[in-house]
């Protein structure tokens, strides 16, 4: 009885992610084009941080309950996912145009980043100390401030740019943002009933917490980036798309990450240096797909998505 209701909650969080992932790209859209800038910059700030709210709330909460390596290992794993699953299955259902001068800066961010926390917990003996995570922290809010006064300066090139892009009308302001809310309120909800049921089954199978934190957590907390991304490509929103998945990403390792070692300092399982090196060199290898002829095709989505089995098939067998 306890199983079926977990599967029907289950099911519930699914629709939710769905419907919030509908609501939140028309309103971001409104947003957008309201305040004449880019998509792309929507989906690297509104949209990146809706959609990574399940992996805050659950790293945070992880980390408070002495968790450090499901907390770690959902924003490790959760980038993992967003980078070869989410933008895979996009190009997937379609190609997407990727504007990588757009979007240079953030690449390389999050990047950085991966590389920063794979020094740190090197050199650290597997473990984030408060000062570590606060760098991060700290440069995650000046990446904000950049990226927000970049994109005002710039919003009446950005609007001409993605003319078209999703829709032509303008819709009331603070009737998008209250969509903007109640979408992403959805989203979190939703994540929240898929990871929490996901997870009591994977309890009871009796899988280790580095492997749940990597694969069912990060996994369940990714949802809404993916279906989120899946939404904006079907709508014709593609920067929203991409911007959702490196804005994500950039969230995931500098501000749940930095604010869960800022609370408290973070000791986790050696082999997450295993992991956070599959991010880095993931990032490395999908720059060239993006690069080549500026869209992203379905035949480097399947190998990103085959790479990705390829690295659950890893973490099952490890």
């Amino acid at each position: 009885m306890r199983t079926f209701v977990e599967v029907v909650l289950l099911v519930a969080g699914f629709v939710l992610l769905i419907k919030g992932a509908d609501i939140l790209v028309d309103a971001s859209v409104g947003i957008a084009k309201r305040f004449k800038i880019p998509n792309v910059v929507i989906g690297l700030t509104i949209v990146a941080m809706g959609t990574s709210m399940p992996e805050m709330v659950v790293s945070i909460s992880a980390a408070i309950k002495g968790a450090n390596t499901m907390a770690v290992g959902n924003a490790v794993g959760s980038n993992i996912f967003n980078l070869l699953l989410v933008l895979g299955l996009c190009s997937l259902f379609k190609p997407i145009p990727i504007k990588f001068k757009d979007i240079a800066r953030d690449y390389w961010l999050s990047v950085g980043a991966a590389v920063f926390l794979l020094v740190i917990v090197v050199v650290f003996k597997n473990s984030i100390p408060r000062l570590g995570a606060l760098a991060l922290f700290v440069a995650f809010v000046a990446y904000m401030v950049v990226l927000v006064r970049q994109a005002l300066k710039n919003r009446n090139e950005g609007a001409q740019t993605e003319a078209g892009e999703g829709g032509d009308t303008q819709k009331p302001l603070l009737k998008s943002v209250f969509f903007a809310v109640l979408g992403i309120g959805l989203i979190v909800a939703g994540g929240q009933l898929t990871v929490i049921n996901a997870t009591n089954i994977a309890i009871t199978i009796g899988i280790t917490e580095r492997v749940i934190g990597l694969t069912i957590i990060a996994l369940g907390t990714s949802l809404p980036e993916l279906v989120t991304s899946l939404v904006a490509i079907k709508k014709g929103a593609d920067g929203i798309a991409v911007g959702n998945v490196v804005g994500s990403n950039i969230f995931n390792l500098m501000l749940v990450l930095g604010l869960s070692g800022t609370i408290k300092p973070l000791t986790i399982d050696g082999n997450l240096v295993i992991d956070i090196a599959v991010l880095i060199i993931g990032s490395l290898a999908v720059l060239p797909l993006a690069i080549t002829g500026k869209k992203l095709v379905r035949l480097e989505g399947l190998l990103m998505v085959l790479i990705y089995a390829a690295y659950m098939v890893f973490l099952a067998a490890a």
